[in-house]
């Protein structure tokens, strides 16, 4: 290992990595509920997506736990590593092109969105909880050396990204009456989400380009020659 961690050490690096997942799917599964239901009702399509960015997020985190579970088992533990990847970027290309598709019809059809407080709320709570919960995962990626768990913690911090981005929406929505801008910050989630489908599917999002993990940990890469 890179940092030198030892048998007993990695295991419990291993053990805090699943409980950052649950704490992950836990989260995830709550957001989605309310952002899906609040979306729904509101006629927000940024809201709806970010819901179904969480449902990826929960996908990722339950792979993830599959992948803790095996850390034992290097070759099975490179091979769910591998799968991972795929299986996240092939949601995160579906969910860019459904996010775009609705986005451009509201435009078109000029649909408003109701105001929702509920998205607010959890626009602004999941600001704050993401980069948190990111840098967490990236210190458990570092002592281990998953290529996998680094690319969630991408993930999680793109959550935080689209909250931002979901947040302003909303607010400029219910302030300034500017319907408009909920489909925009649709609009803008959508190439952010298909890059990181496209990296996970090309395993550039593994985490060979950064520093804390070394060249054994992404044979995946390799393979495909990277």
């Amino acid at each position: 290992m890179a940092t030198g961690a030892s048998a007993i050490e990695r295991a419990s690096f291993v053990r805090r990595g699943l409980r950052l997942e649950y704490l992950t799917l836990a989260w995830n599964s709550l957001e989605a509920i309310i952002a899906i239901g609040a979306g729904l009702v509101a006629g927000s399509i940024a809201l709806v997506g970010f819901g179904f960015d969480s449902v990826v997020e929960c996908v990722s985190g339950a792979v993830l736990v599959w992948r803790l579970r095996t850390d034992a088992d290097v070759h099975r533990r490179e091979r769910v590593e591998r799968v991972s990847l795929r299986l996240v970027g092939i949601s995160f290309l579906l969910l860019a092109a459904y996010v775009t598709y609705e986005a451009v019809e509201n435009l078109l059809k000029a649909h408003a969105p109701e105001h929702s407080l509920p998205g607010i709320l959890l626009a602004a709570a999941s600001l704050m909880v993401m980069p948190l919960l990111a840098r967490a995962k990236r210190h458990v990626a570092q002592n281990i050396n998953s290529s996998a768990m680094h690319a969630d913690s991408r993930q999680t911090d793109l959550c935080a990204y689209l909250s931002a981005i979901l947040l302003g929406g909303l607010v400029l929505n219910a302030t300034v009456g500017w319907w408009w801008a909920d489909p925009v910050a649709a609009l803008i989630m959508a190439p952010i989400i298909m890059k990181e489908g496209i990296d996970a599917l090309r395993g550039k999002n593994c985490g060979c380009e950064s520093p804390i993990v070394n060249s054994s940990c992404c044979d995946s890469c390799h393979i495909e020659g990277k």
